[in-house]
């Protein structure tokens, strides 16, 4: 039985690195006495496979595991006892059966929306973000190989004020293998410091069916 989990990363998670939150979900089915599946082979590992790496620092509504049961389970029990067995810092939204042969989760995402809230002030923040959005190349060097960032941006727009009047910005970046955006870069080449904001992943686009996940 293939599960698909909706769940949100809380501040109370946001320094939990990717690998480690892999471990905290294999914990949280152990605590649930969910009978997951494991690989064949010398070393068996749990099947269990997150959407997309979420950067240190940054909070979620939408991330997405897929998770395989050795036995079918009703969902509604599924969802009880991983809500119970949760650590603090992951909320579970919803349980989906995923009944459809599909491709590992990995590989079917095609982007993901951010909200990026500034700390402080910063004025010229619209001239900033138009500057960014008429520029044709924007070159930078990631592991010491040169890329093009601008193809990865997909969209990046002004919003209204958050309820403490803080100014905020949205992003649509790239998230695919090949090709991956990442919001400090962006914030790099807008000349904010990635310590003065804070941001939150608040969708994933799947390239099946381009449908977003919302939290």
């Amino acid at each position: 039985m293939r599960i698909r989990v909706t769940f949100s990363k809380t501040q109370d998670m946001r320094y939990t690195g990717h690998l480690d939150l892999h471990r905290t979900w294999e914990r949280t089915f152990r605590r649930a006495r969910l009978p997951l599946a494991y690989s064949q082979g010398f070393h068996p590992q749990p099947r269990l496979n997150l959407a997309c790496a979420l950067p240190l620092g940054l909070t979620s509504d939408c991330e997405l595991l897929d998770a395989w049961l050795e036995t079918d389970q009703p969902l509604a029990v599924i969802l009880e006892v991983l809500v119970e067995a949760a650590p603090p810092g992951i909320r579970i939204h919803q349980i989906d059966e995923i009944t459809t042969p599909l491709p590992a989760l990995q590989t079917q995402v095609s982007a993901a929306d951010y909200t990026v809230t500034l700390l402080d002030p910063l004025p010229d923040l619209s001239e900033r973000l138009a500057s960014l959005a008429a520029s044709p190349t924007l070159p930078r060097v990631r592991r010491d190989k040169p890329y093009d960032l601008r193809p990865l941006i997909e969209a990046i727009d002004r919003l209204p004020p958050d309820e403490a009047g803080q100014s905020r910005f949205h992003l649509r970046l790239a998230t695919r293998d090949s090709a991956t955006g990442r919001p400090e870069e962006v914030l790099a080449v807008l000349g904010i410091p990635l310590e003065a904001t804070r941001i939150h992943r608040t969708a994933i686009i799947l390239q099946d069916d381009f449908r977003k996940i919302d939290g």
